[in-house]
């Protein structure tokens, strides 16, 4: 079916700014761009008037993990269901403007499925593509991720879990030669992945990420399989160190780049990043989240989160490609009422909380334009940049005739400010409406909490909280 979006400002992700034009649309693709009246409509179109908007291309996230609720109460409440909740997030994704995500950590199996219906058309959803592990690190239920969950949950189900996620590309790797990574993440990739991803440094707490987690060698030769394979590769990055040897390696993108501890990023590799032309995925706070997260966090994660945000205002002079990415993801309702959630960057209040798939986006553009990115550079962020690092730019990244017809209708103008990406008017995705109303179509971990038990307003704890009791603090915590 033909559409034709008529009367709007054009954004197209090309041009240094925008021009009033129609947008043809056939068979999922862009076939005209330019006046209406000289368009041969088919019969039969579509027209949609949408005089005083603002068309730009769909959005593009570099680095999101449809799965990131992964706590142990979930894996099993959900056992089986894992498509379900990434199905979800996708929808929710869409609903935000972003048509295409990468998912950059997830089961693979589940990541690949609903992957796969979604291109079929068999459900909505923003178009996946998925890593499945990073390489090198071990499971949600590890101490890479929630090392607390051994020893609660059977053996068999925390292996089951585990197993779901890493496969054969897990710490093991840490003990072989490069020449025998090398065999594994060939066989990894054969499982039919869209790119690779692995870690330079560390995930956990055993060191706030300062430990390399491969030799430079292991590194090129994990970028070396993912490259001869046809597929991009990108670090997992946490250290100055670690950012240095994935550029060396020949990574074509780094993930939260300027995340690296309490140390800012030397001038020398904001150089080699630049040159190099990788992509340079940012984590940035805006200054209100910023402040915010000053009250909750250690001195220690305070100091890191200064030296990110200089990193990030470095990285955007230095003239690297800078790439949209948040590490979005949902939450359960119960589980943002946690302490251990309260008490970081994803407990910040939703206007500052980077780290929300619905979300997250829209607080990146505003943190990028307070650090002084250009107007037009965020839009290439989050759009054609993504598109490029991850080499589908041929059909994706841009408004262009012969491309796939992803856009995002705006009601006002977001090369005036940032905050107006947020005034999504309506979404075409492979040339289709999408009906942002009916998203998520199955709520889930998006569902409000559910209403109390009756017995929980008799329920009487041993210990009330904030209530100071007599004996000895360090017997009697009341800690809960």
């Amino acid at each position: 079916m033909s559409l034709l979006l008529t009367g709007a400002t054009v954004i197209d992700g090309v041009s240094e700014e925008g021009i009033e034009a129609s947008i043809l649309v056939d068979s999922g693709r862009i076939v005209a761009i330019g006046r209406q009246d000289e368009m041969p409509t088919p019969v039969g179109t579509e027209i949609v008037d949408l005089r005083g908007k603002f068309i730009i291309p769909g959005l593009m996230n570099a680095n999101v993990h449809l799965f990131v609720n992964v706590l142990f109460e979930t894996l099993v409440r959900y056992e089986g269901r894992y498509e379900d909740l990434i199905v979800e997030a996708a929808q929710v994704a869409l609903k935000g403007g972003m048509t295409t995500v990468f998912d950059t950590w997830g089961p693979r199996r589940a990541l690949m499925a609903v992957r796969d219906r979604i291109d079929r058309g068999e459900i909505v959803g923003s178009r996946v593509r998925c890593a499945g592990n990073i390489i090198g690190f071990d499971g949600p239920f590890s101490q890479d991720f929630v090392g607390r969950t051994p020893g609660v949950g059977s053996s068999h189900f925390v292996d089951r879990v585990n197993a779901a996620w890493v496969e054969n590309s897990g710490r093991h790797l840490m003990w072989l030669t490069p020449e025998a990574v090398g065999e594994e993440v060939r066989e990894y990739i054969g499982h039919g992945i869209d790119f690779v991803k692995y870690a330079s440094n560390e995930h956990g707490g055993t060191s706030a990420g300062a430990f390399l987690q491969f030799s430079e060698r292991t590194q090129r030769a994990i970028v070396q399989e993912a490259h001869r394979a046809g597929l991009t590769a990108q670090a997992h990055a946490s250290s100055v160190e670690g950012l240095r040897m994935a550029i060396e390696a020949g990574c074509d993108l780094v993930q939260h780049c300027n995340m690296t501890g309490p140390v800012e990023i030397p001038s020398e590799t904001l150089e080699l990043l630049a040159q190099g032309n990788r992509g340079a995925v940012i984590f940035p706070l805006t200054d209100s989240g910023m402040a915010a997260l000053k009250e909750s966090v250690s001195d220690l994660e305070w100091t890191m989160w200064q030296a990110s945000d200089t990193n990030a205002r470095n990285l955007i002079s230095s003239g690297a490609t800078i790439l949209l990415a948040n590490d979005g993801g949902i939450f359960a309702a119960e589980v943002m009422q946690e302490p251990m959630i309260k008490g970081t960057w994803n407990g910040l209040p939703e206007e500052e909380a980077l780290g929300r798939l619905a979300t997250g986006h829209f607080v990146w553009l505003r943190a990028m334009e307070e650090k002084g990115m250009a107007p037009m550079d965020l839009l290439h962020a989050a759009t054609r940049n993504v598109a490029r690092a991850y080499k589908v730019d041929d059909d994706l990244g841009t408004l262009e005739v012969g491309k796939i017809a992803d856009m995002v209708v705006l009601d006002e103008d977001p090369l005036q400010a940032a905050k107006n990406y947020r005034s999504i008017h309506s979404v075409v995705k492979d040339g289709a409406l999408i009906d942002l109303g009916a998203l998520p179509e199955q709520p889930l971990l998006t569902a409000d909490l559910a209403a109390p038990l009756e017995e929980e307003a008799r329920y009487k704890k041993a210990l009330h909280e904030g209530v100071r009791l007599p004996g000895c603090p360090t017997c009697v915590t009341g800690s809960h």
